[in-house]
């Protein structure tokens, strides 16, 4: 058969099987990721039937799935709002960095394979997945708890963090020695400093520039951009998908909320044909001897997650109830750190099966995490729950009334909903 025959008949399967898994896993009220990284693993090298004809295309629009991914998240956030929680969160930011980036480091250094590959799981095992957290406040009814602004703010946080770690890592992978990858990271974290305080001062020209009341055009410019400076970025061991991220940070008002109108649809294929593309590329064999070490990465990381809400949590004032569920919610990994371990994968060959494992294990967890750890940890443990947030020196324990502060958001049209 021809090569363009089977490549339309593989890619319309493919796209036709990620809705009737995307529609399942809204019957089963679960995030569809675990289920396409599934799909990816059983349809990949070492699957069931492995898919020949479409594997170029398909990594291609996982590339651009990466890119718009986020793009749609930068937009979520202005450079000024970046600023301000960058100076309130940063004490919770670097307590989530050590405790939940050390587990990820101190296994890969165990296992040994290597700083550079510890740099890469710490970065898979730290971030949580805005995606799922934002879908699961979503479905709880949480969006007006007091607590969800600090989970808000975390992410936040692990979002900028991002826009640093990633041309860290990209300038490590890139092995280009210790003058070169110095320079690269002096010239990576410049453009990452240049752009933000281009978007922070010159923001509204920028949006003015691309700004179009014509749907057709509005898309047209804005992906040309994002796509050209992601590849501008990745040349400068930026990255691509930070490239992205900063296009859309510079993107403010009616603009950024008309391109993510636009531009939400096609982020939500290209990401499902992303988290497809990483199963298709993971062989199904190399799973099972890094499951015990995603195991104990998954115990251990939904204990220090938990632990990073309480002390956001309780530095916000909240109340001990509200310190679990804003631990709880963040437990759940996902797109960033399937990013990471595709970027990572040719540095250690086990970091992409076990990110897999790793990433299966918490998109699942995290949801139950977010629904059960305060009424678990109540049960277990009443005397905690009950104790009093504000102490000698510290303001009294805030209600548990609904409410979040003026200009706060949470999007929940997230890659992982149905």
């Amino acid at each position: 058969m021809h090569n363009t025959t089977m490549l339309l008949i593989e890619l319309g399967a493919i796209i036709l099987g990620l809705g009737v898994i995307g529609r399942f896993a809204g019957r089963i009220g679960l995030s569809a990721i675990p289920l396409y990284l599934l799909a990816g693993l059983a349809f990949g090298h070492g699957g069931i039937f492995e898919l020949s004809a479409s594997e170029e295309f398909v990594a291609i629009g996982a590339e651009i799935g990466v890119i718009l991914l986020l793009l749609l998240l930068g937009l979520e956030y202005s450079a000024s709002e970046l600023v301000d929680n960058l100076k309130t969160q940063y004490p919770s930011g670097a307590v989530d960095f050590v405790l939940n980036a050390t587990p990820g480091a101190v296994a890969a250094l165990v296992m040994g394979w290597g700083p550079v590959a510890a740099v890469a799981l710490a970065g898979v095992t730290w971030i949580s997945s805005s995606g799922v957290i934002a879908k699961v406040l979503t479905d709880l009814g949480r969006l007006g708890n007091r607590e969800t602004p600090v989970v808000l703010g975390v992410l936040v946080m692990e979002d900028l963090a991002m826009a640093v770690y990633l041309p860290i890592l990209t300038t490590l992978l890139a092995g280009v020695g210790l003058a070169g990858g110095s320079l690269s990271l002096i010239i990576a974290l410049g453009t990452v400093g240049l752009v933000l305080y281009v978007a922070l001062r010159h923001g509204r020209l920028i949006s003015k520039a691309v700004s179009s009341d014509n749907p057709e055009l509005l898309l047209l410019v804005v992906l040309g951009l994002t796509v050209l400076i992601a590849g501008i970025a990745q040349h400068l061991h930026v990255s691509a998908a930070v490239g992205a991220f900063l296009v859309g940070i510079a993107l403010s008002g009616e603009v950024a909320e008309n391109t993510h109108r636009l531009f939400a649809p096609l982020r939500d294929l290209f990401a499902a044909v992303f988290f497809v593309f990483f199963g298709l590329s993971t062989d199904p064999g190399n799973i099972p001897p890094v499951l015990v070490p995603a195991l104990i990465l998954a115990v251990v990381t939904v204990v220090t997650k938990v632990v990073t809400g309480w002390y956001a949590a309780q530095r916000a004032g909240i109340s001990p109830k509200g310190r679990l569920r804003a631990g709880g919610a963040l437990v759940a990994r996902g797109e960033f750190s399937i990013v990471i371990a595709g970027l990572a994968a040719g540095v250690a060959a086990e970091i992409r099966p076990l990110a897999t494992a790793y990433v299966l294990l918490m998109v699942i967890i995290g949801p139950l995490a977010a629904r059960w750890t305060e009424p678990a940890v109540r049960a277990l443990m009443p005397r905690l729950v009950r104790v009093p947030s504000g102490t000698a020196g510290q303001s009294p324990p805030a209600r548990e009334e609904p409410g979040i502060p003026s200009g706060t958001t949470l999007r929940a049209d997230s890659p992982t909903q149905p």
